[in-house]
């Protein structure tokens, strides 16, 4: 049974992997909280992030997976939301490969790069060259576009507008702007869990198209 650790269980994609994973892994959901409503077969452990390097070292696992994220108005300020997105997610990375675990799997979004003007997608993209650079032995990106679908435990007007609108804005998305076409959370989870069963090594990118086949 593979055994899997999962940072951002409470998160809107991170609830639904979850309770895919559990079907055929061991998962380990690292939190800040005790969490209501994860299968009870997930086994929580809880600690201030300060403790999760030496909460992580003390398992033995297979694959770890990110779904850590925020935005920049519940976080409140650039630099709080950089160490969420990028500070937080790359130091449970980092923890996980000095466990001894050789496959990542971490959502991303569409757009992301280390060279954007645009703070979000910089932030992720410098995130996503660092993974890079850890020494997984398969690292597998998630690049979704906007998340759709799925319980929100947080209100966010700005998501909730484009929601509303994706139905309309989607078919504007053709050719190569199909990448930045809204995404069902439930496909992002979907694929959470068939790249956990995938074999291989290598580092892999997957957006829209990707997600929607691996996610049938």
């Amino acid at each position: 049974m593979t055994r899997i650790l999962l940072a951002g269980a409470s998160g809107l994609i991170g609830r639904q992997a979850a309770e895919l994973l559990t079907v055929d892994g061991e998962v380990h959901a690292l939190l800040r909280k005790q969490l209501d409503g994860l299968p009870p077969s997930v086994t929580q452990h809880v600690g201030p992030i300060a403790h999760w390097p030496t909460i992580i070292s003390s398992m033995s696992l297979d694959v770890a997976i990110s779904c850590l994220g925020t935005t920049m108005r519940i976080a409140g300020s650039p630099e709080a939301f950089r160490a969420v997105d990028h500070d937080l997610m790359l130091s449970f990375a980092s923890a996980a490969r000095n466990a001894g675990v050789r496959h990542m799997i971490s959502v991303s979004s569409v757009g992301a790069s280390a060279k954007s003007g645009n703070l979000y997608l910089r932030t992720k993209g410098e995130a996503e060259a660092a993974l890079s650079g850890m020494g997984f032995e398969r690292l597998d990106i998630i690049r979704p576009g906007l998340l759709t679908g799925g319980r929100r435990l947080d209100s966010r007007p700005g998501e909730s507008l484009g929601i509303l609108l994706a139905p309309f804005t989607d078919l504007l998305m053709l050719g190569s702007f199909g990448r930045y076409r809204s995404t069902p959370s439930a496909k992002v989870a979907r694929a959470i869990a068939v790249l956990v069963a995938s074999g291989g090594v290598g580092r892999f990118i997957h957006e829209n198209a990707e997600i929607n086949a691996m996610a049938g």
